[in-house]
């Protein structure tokens, strides 16, 4: 499956119709889908249709004819949207999701639902790795992730309140990329945590991102250009390194190492003390504001709910009185202020996407450690899959960005991308 710039730019020049294009997809998914196990709601004859409407109006728009997979708690008006739970069994919205509506708008084609954890949370779907089905895709963007690792579909949209773009992509071997918090409006989309949640966007390519943000965003679409400066980076190993796999700390130490023998000026960064407390502040932020968003299913279908998702995220939001949650809140703010001096020396920071390859086993989604802090601290990220683990199974290299630079941060990407891929092809 090409990339969703390779097909925009192959249906502009009549290369290809829409049709067609959704065709190779859903052939692709009848290959891989056994296996893989990606999609929770998938009708190749909507798709069709969908396509073919945009073939007899003309392509129009940044995304026109290019298919995307949806996460299945982002509700769309065609097709079921279920939660990743029993209690919203054959539950269909009224209406899309604002990312949806801003997706069909930008003229794509929605493929179908892709598998989530229950409620984006702890409980894994059925979704298994494509590079290894006997390990974890990641979560709680499992289908999404999943679908476009496998060529499925070059764009896929998921979400996150702790690692559920970033750590996917990384198991997953493909892009992931979570904005500046608060860009993406998230009408439509289950609530986890309000002070968290984010839209994540998933492709093969960072130019596909760049585009997919623009289109979602309603903005002009504007190309990363193909050569760009030497970044300044700090390395931030984060006092969350010694979570991280011995031999995926000498991966990425080596990487960094050859981004400055490539010219990038890099340079050790520590976060200050506060930082250590981030976990504690994470969970009962996201705790206390997940139990009131599903305040009814708690009341109402207790039963139905995992006893891994009500003795997790439920009990934590249940222990955290609201003075609790409000000294986390403020402690997360005054954090977001002493990191903006910290980063602004540099045009990115780098560190580990994940704290290893994805892990063998389906019942548990990875540990999410390495990404807690910069999704608390609002700042962009991305996960790029340019890094082999100990087992030659994909590594994700985290890069982020500062706070409202998200076009900054892929002109970095880049660079980075540019060296570590003819490092990793040498």
């Amino acid at each position: 499956m090409p990339t969703a710039t390779a097909i925009r730019a192959a249906l502009a020049n009549g290369e290809m119709t829409c049709e067609e294009v959704a065709r190779a997809c859903i052939e692709r998914i009848r290959e891989r889908e056994r296996a893989v196990q990606a999609w929770h709601f998938f009708d190749p004859d909507l798709a069709i249709a969908q396509a073919r409407a945009l073939d007899r109006v003309g392509q129009r728009g940044p995304l026109a004819g290019v298919p995307v997979g949806i996460k299945d708690i982002i509700e769309t008006a065609d097709m079921p949207t279920e939660y990743g739970s029993p209690i919203f069994l054959g539950a269909r919205p009224a209406r899309d999701a604002t990312c949806v509506a801003m997706a069909r708008n930008a003229g794509s084609v929605v493929m179908g639902k892709t598998v989530t954890t229950e409620f984006a949370n702890f409980t894994p779907g059925k979704t298994r790795n494509p590079h290894d089905a006997a390990r974890t895709p990641g979560g709680s963007s499992s289908g999404s992730a999943a679908a476009v690792a496998a060529g499925m579909v070059p764009l896929a949209i998921g979400t996150q309140t702790t690692a559920s773009t970033i750590r996917p992509a990384s198991f997953c071997g493909i892009h992931g990329y979570r904005p500046t918090f608060d860009d993406f409006g998230c009408s439509g989309v289950m609530e986890a945590s309000h002070s968290l949640d984010t839209i994540g966007l998933f492709a093969r390519s960072l130019d596909d991102i760049a585009l997919f943000r623009d289109a979602l965003l309603g903005v002009e679409s504007i190309a990363i250009p193909a050569e760009t400066p030497a970044p300044r980076i700090g390395f931030c190993r984060t006092h969350l390194w010694s979570r991280v796999d011995p031999d995926v700390q000498t991966i990425i130490e080596r990487s960094v190492q050859t981004l400055a023998d490539a010219g990038a000026q890099v340079t050790e960064v520590a976060l200050p003390a506060d930082f250590d407390e981030i976990a504690s502040i994470h969970q009962r932020i996201s705790g206390f504001e997940f139990t009131r968003s599903l305040a009814a299913e708690i009341e109402h279908h207790w039963n139905d709910i995992s006893e891994r998702l009500r003795a997790g995220r439920i009990a934590d939001g249940h222990a955290c009185s609201y003075e609790q949650y409000r000294a986390a809140c403020d402690a997360a703010e005054r954090m977001r202020t002493m990191l903006a001096p910290i980063a602004d020396p540099f045009d990115v920071l780098v560190t580990a996407a994940s704290t290893g390859e994805a892990p063998v086993g389906l019942d548990t989604t990875g540990d999410a450690s390495m990404c807690l802090i910069w999704t608390t601290m609002y700042v962009p990220a991305l996960s790029l899959p340019v890094l082999r683990g100990p087992n030659g199974l994909p590594l994700g290299l985290q890069v982020i960005g500062k706070r409202h630079h998200d076009r900054a941060l892929f002109a970095a990407a880049r660079w980075i991308e540019n060296i570590l891929s003819y490092e990793d092809a040498s």
